[in-house]
């Protein structure tokens, strides 16, 4: 299957919408790249939401785990082949553009399919390191995928002698700050599929039982919870901050204003009082206009 370029444009521009209904602030950042790098960065986002869909849809809520282990085992070989140049649909069409123009390789989407995985079996996670692995799978991945698309310096790269900085780390670092941001914003959500996020071995160090979570109570306990949370997401976006100076001119501004306005979503949590039960937090229109000149200024001088 072959698109023509006006074909292939509508496709693009099908991704973009769905980027800017679903993702607001990520949408935002991304209007700051260059068109090429845009386009890339929506297809991308757009093939992920497709791989999160098959579990988390209200109409994947109605299936079997034989099922939906079923979609995700033809899904992982959907992109197997589309890595291997075959095409069947529209999104397969802009997501082969994107690798032609920004060659990367599969591992990173295979993985995000096994982070699906995790979610027929686990419902809740007993460390904090098994639900660094379910973040890494679910969105350090697009740190990994998004990374070859943003480039880096050529004041990095142009001489001889000059050593290519790998911003891997970083990126997976920003994706993992990301994924836990979601998961404390989204607590009361995830309660009501029967899933709980928040490490098993931190609620009974804080005194937080299940059923205080189930039923959404905020005490003392909740509260001290939450802040430890907070603060450990916080720590993975500043791991993730390290990274970004080795980025392309065009893609900084971008990057620093999608991490410190996700970052924003904590603070707002707080300004919340850490009611993630009734309260959804986010940022609002006039403060994402406003970080906007600030992120410049940063991304000009770090």
């Amino acid at each position: 299957m072959t698109l023509a370029a006006s074909d292939l444009d509508a496709a693009f521009e099908a991704c973009r919408r769905e980027t800017a209904e679903w993702a607001k602030t990520f949408y935002l950042g991304t209007l700051l790249l260059p068109l090429e790098k845009r386009r890339a960065i929506w297809s991308i986002y757009v093939w992920c939401r497709r791989t999160d869909e098959l579990m988390d849809s209200d109409e994947a809520q109605s299936r079997s785990v034989d099922e939906l282990a079923e979609r995700l085992d033809r899904w992982e070989e959907k992109t197997r082949e589309l890595f291997s140049g075959h095409v069947s649909d529209d999104l397969d069409a802009v997501m082969l553009d994107t690798l032609q123009r920004f060659p990367q390789g599969i591992q990173p989407y295979l993985d995000m399919i096994e982070g699906q995985r995790m979610d027929l079996s686990w419902t809740r996670y007993p460390t904090f390191e098994d639900l660094k692995l379910y973040c890494y799978r679910v969105a350090g991945t697009v740190g990994l995928m998004t990374q070859g698309v943003m480039g880096v310096d050529e004041a990095y790269t142009s001489a001889p002698w000059s050593d290519c900085p790998d911003p891997s780390d970083a990126a997976v670092a920003l994706g993992i700050a990301n994924q836990l941001t979601n998961i404390l914003r989204d607590v009361g959500e995830d309660r009501a599929r029967g899933r709980i996020y928040l490490p098993q071995e931190d609620l009974i160090r804080f005194g937080v039982s299940e059923e205080d979570l189930l039923a959404g109570r905020i005490n003392d306990a909740w509260i001290e919870l939450m802040a430890f949370q907070l603060a450990r997401a916080r720590e993975w976006f500043v791991r993730s901050e390290a990274g970004v100076r080795w980025l392309s001119a065009d893609a900084r501004w971008p990057v620093w204003t999608s991490l410190r306005l996700y970052r924003g979503i904590l603070d707002e949590i707080e300004r919340n009082k850490y009611d993630v039960f009734n309260r959804r937090a986010f940022v609002g229109k006039l403060s994402k206009i406003l970080e906007l000149p600030r992120c410049f200024v940063i991304a000009q001088s770090r």
